[in-house]
């Protein structure tokens, strides 16, 4: 990857104060993934006095990136929006595989110096929030590979960025005779290095982004994958390669044309969900069409590719270059529409009588959600439920002080969200810092207002993770409206004194005469 232009613009050594003993800081950022390592370039770049560090649970930087290896990984959003804002996207192709883009979060990470900021094998299992010192303590296990002692650390403003799944384990079911099956049965989420597909009969379970990505992938070297759905998903073409990017990077320098194309497929987003939610019974038909047309005569396309829902009441699949019904259309693959009765020797039983012979069962059904990484939050000696909380603008938790999470798009690329996130936990740190506040809390000033899920998909794992997620309202700043035009006007140019947003001092600073 060319970074002659970011290196020329970067400067030699990070400029935040944080070296590896210190435990007390501004700033404490949980995660180094995407969000995490965004959040750490623009903490630097708007607060350069801040003291932060970044706490890795794992032994690398990647996150989702780092943690999936299964075939054919690749990113569900166009790189010019899923990427970075500030470094430029050099590949050629617009929908990339997992392995080029977690080696571009991971150069970004050193060519601004952020992965010197970094502390590894730093799980975080708790913070305790003390109104009196205006202060999180931060209880982590710190591992060597060999065994775990607890670690601890305080900071001003804790800004999670561990994204919202499991990383131990994702969701799987249970069906009756699993055991029976004589072959193998995998879960993508922990992809075995040992697994050999070659010229055998493979099954995946699902139907999701995983799923459609896995089976083309896998199909290359297979004897046959059959891709078993309950219920049919939206699937969309779209091309690997953005013919516009191109042709503007061959003319352009290339932070200007990262900027254009980022802003032309953010508007082309922004309308194509807009039309689907106006018109969903015309936008259904359309990719229902298309669909038809790419994989071909003689295909039960009302059975196997009309879902029962409108669309983006769950996430669209992206295929790029229709890979997925090319696959099928050349006979390499297939789908089944029907529901497991049982597992057998051989393969499958389906409720509807057909059996599905199989060497390798994949089950691609989804992740598990976790909230902040799984830590357990207290508010003065006060546990917290983070399902009883109220989203503030997408971000912070009504009565959480100095705590913001990264959440992007359900409708979009993450990372837009997740840096309009990082860009206002700047403002409002450098606002605090101006005016001398210590706190700064969100307050629900209506408890009577009507509250909904604060993630409005009806996707299983969304539905499965119900009791744990906070809930959104119906009026600002307490409703997500997942546009970012509307983020975009409320996050970067807003203002941060709003009818919620209680900014606090303590009472007697830290290190202060206390009265007789």
């Amino acid at each position: 990857m060319d970074t002659t232009m970011e290196r020329s613009a970067s400067p030699g050594a990070p400029r935040n104060r944080a070296t590896a003993p210190d435990t007390d800081l501004d700033v404490l950022i949980v995660g180094a993934g995407l969000s995490g390592i965004g959040a750490a370039y623009h903490l630097r770049e708007r607060c350069p006095s801040a003291r932060f560090a970044i706490l890795e649970g794992r032994e690398t930087i990647g996150g989702t990136w780092d943690l999936f290896r299964y075939p054919g990984i690749r990113s569900d959003s166009d790189m010019f929006t899923l990427g970075y804002s500030f470094r430029p996207w050099h590949s050629s192709k617009a929908i990339s595989d997992g392995q080029t883009i977690l080696d571009y979060i991971r150069d970004t990470a050193r060519v601004f110096g952020i992965d010197k900021s970094i502390r590894f094998r730093h799980k975080v299992t708790g913070a305790s929030w003390d109104s009196t010192a205006a202060r999180w303590t931060v209880q982590a296990k710190r591992s060597d590979g060999a065994r775990e002692e607890p670690v601890q650390f305080t900071c001003k403003f804790l800004y999670m960025c561990s994204g919202y799944y499991d990383y131990e384990e994702g969701y799987a079911p249970t069906w009756p005779e699993m055991d029976a099956f004589q072959g193998r049965i995998v879960h993508p989420q922990h992809w075995p290095n040992d697994l050999s597909y070659a010229g055998k009969r493979v099954v995946v379970i699902g139907s999701g982004a995983t799923a459609v990505t896995l089976v083309p992938a896998m199909a290359g070297s297979a004897q046959h994958v059959t891709m078993l759905q309950r219920s049919p998903t939206y699937i969309v073409s779209r091309p690997e390669q953005d013919a516009v990017a191109n042709t503007l990077r061959r003319w352009l320098p290339s932070g200007l044309a990262h900027r254009l194309v980022r802003t032309k497929n953010v508007l082309l987003t922004m309308y194509f969900y807009s039309l689907a939610r106006r018109k969903p019974k015309a936008f259904k038909d359309f990719i229902i069409r298309m669909a038809g047309k790419q994989i071909g005569p003689g295909f039960d396309v009302r059975k196997h590719l009309t879902p029962r829902y409108n669309p983006w009441d769950q996430r669209l699949c992206l295929v790029p270059d229709g890979d997925l019904f090319k696959t099928i259309r050349a006979g390499k693959a297939s789908i089944a529409t029907d529901e497991i009765a049982r597992f057998t020797p051989t393969g499958l039983q389906l409720k509807g009588g057909e059996h599905l012979d199989a060497d390798v069962i994949v089950t691609a059904t989804g992740l598990k959600l976790k909230v902040l990484g799984g830590a357990a939050i207290t508010v003065d000696g006060r546990a917290v439920n983070l399902a009883e909380t109220v989203s503030y603008k997408g971000m912070m938790y009504s009565g959480v002080p100095n705590l913001a999470s990264s959440f992007g798009y359900t409708n979009a690329s993450w990372t837009l969200k997740a840096e309009l996130i990082a860009q206002y936990v700047c403002r409002l740190l450098n606002h605090m810092q101006s005016n001398g506040f210590d706190t700064c809390v969100p307050r629900l000033d209506d408890e009577a207002m009507s509250r909904e899920p604060a993630v409005d998909l009806t996707s299983g794992y969304i539905q499965r993770a119900a009791a744990i997620l906070p809930k959104q309202g119906d009026k600002q700043p307490w409703k997500s409206y997942q546009n970012y035009a509307r983020d975009l006007m409320m996050l970067k140019f807003g203002t941060l004194a709003d009818s919620a947003m209680q900014f606090e001092r303590r009472a007697h600073p830290i290190g202060a005469a206390q009265p007789a």
